[in-house]
């Protein structure tokens, strides 16, 4: 699999996303993981934004990611389970 070239930055975390984790209690690190199990990324809707396909506990879930090409630091927006759409 082709790794984007942004796919290796360092991550940087909204003030959404740090609600959302606590809302759907996942954490940093199972966030991380996520990303690690990655199946695919598509481009999303908003342009340079990335859904990025994974699991977490068993069920599919999306990860919203925008890189910054400046800073390159890769924004983590959002998470959520599949079932759930934002």
């Amino acid at each position: 699999m082709n790794l984007p070239t942004w796919w290796e930055w360092e991550l940087g975390f909204t003030v959404h996303v740090e609600i959302r984790m606590e809302e759907r209690n996942f954490s940093e690190v199972e966030l991380r993981t996520m990303l690690d199990n990655a199946t695919r990324w598509v481009p999303a809707r908003r342009p340079g934004r990335w859904l990025i396909h994974t699991h977490h506990s068993g069920h599919p879930w999306c990860v919203v990611v925008e890189p910054d090409l400046d800073e390159k630091i890769l924004m983590i927006v959002t998470a959520y389970p599949e079932e759930v759409r934002p």
